[in-house]
């Protein structure tokens, strides 16, 4: 009975996400994420990449029945305290997700538009693109873009500054998600300012920019960071504040790591890391 009453209380999150063979980014960073925060990591494939820190060489498509089927065996076993979504790769997945995400009534959700890889390469068909705007986001609790995704949600140019930003947070609000968070790491400011907008209400994140190349997996730390806090009863501002810090400190614990021959990982092992203080 004890060993019961245990099991029930373990806060289970669901990353429903591609695969990186490369391990910086998507399902596997997703899970380590998870892991070194406290919360048990289920996981549903959408793609397979062929991919390194230099780039993404292939994408397998898993089929959207069968993300689907995922989904219903481990909504159907866990009780999963929270959910997000990451690379989709196409209209037909997207439609499966979100199918699945009402019949299970899986709250709260988290969409991270994974549109582009750091290296630049393609991973939404644009099809999808107009389907996570008119499907996905509505049903979202929290949506996290980065600049160049808030701005091709919206057929928009790049905010050049933070009015920019807000002005696009809100716009992307009007597309029926609770609340939005645009990230600011891909501009060109000396702070990396993040802006959270909840109805009226607009909070300000900023910290230092961290000069590194190791920049890869960033958005799907940030974002499985909300993920896991949200699994644990954590509101959403102090959510977004805990992924603001641990995404820095994962970027300038990067700043060390020497892996592969292009971008390489930030280090999402670095909480973990600091309990043996090694870094």
């Amino acid at each position: 009975m004890t060993q019961d009453v245990a099991a029930a209380r373990t806060p289970v999150a669901l990353t429903i996400a591609g695969s990186d063979s490369s391990g910086g980014a998507g399902i596997q960073a997703d899970l380590k994420t998870f892991t070194v925060l406290g919360v048990y990591g289920a996981s549903v494939l959408t793609a397979l990449t062929a991919q390194s820190t230099r780039g993404v060489s292939g994408i397998l498509a898993v089929p959207p029945a069968f993300v689907r089927k995922q989904i219903d065996a481990v909504a159907g076993d866990f009780a999963i305290g929270a959910v997000k979504t990451g690379m989709l790769n196409d209209r037909e997945t997207v439609a499966a997700v979100v199918n699945a995400l009402k019949h299970h009534k899986l709250h709260p959700l988290v969409v991270d538009p994974v549109i582009v890889a750091t290296s630049g390469d393609t991973l939404l068909a644009p099809d999808a693109v107009q389907a996570m705007r008119d499907e996905l986001i509505p049903h979202a609790d929290i949506l996290t873009p980065n600049l160049h995704e808030a701005a091709r949600l919206l057929d928009q140019p790049v905010a050049k500054d933070e009015a920019g930003m807000l002005a696009q947070a809100r716009a992307l609000l009007r597309l029926g998600c609770k609340a939005v968070v645009i990230k600011g790491g891909h501009g060109q400011w000396a702070e990396a300012v993040d802006l959270l907008v909840e109805g009226d209400a607009v909070t300000r994140f900023a910290l230092p920019r961290i000069t590194t190349r190791n920049t890869h997996g960033t958005g799907c730390a940030f974002s499985a960071v909300i993920v896991a806090n949200l699994a644990q009863g954590v509101p959403i501002k102090q959510s977004v504040s805990d992924a603001k810090r641990f995404v820095h400190e994962a970027l300038q614990a990067g700043t060390r790591l020497v892996l592969g021959k292009g971008a390489g990982p930030v280090d999402v092992l670095c909480a973990v890391q600091k309990r043996s203080q090694r870094c």
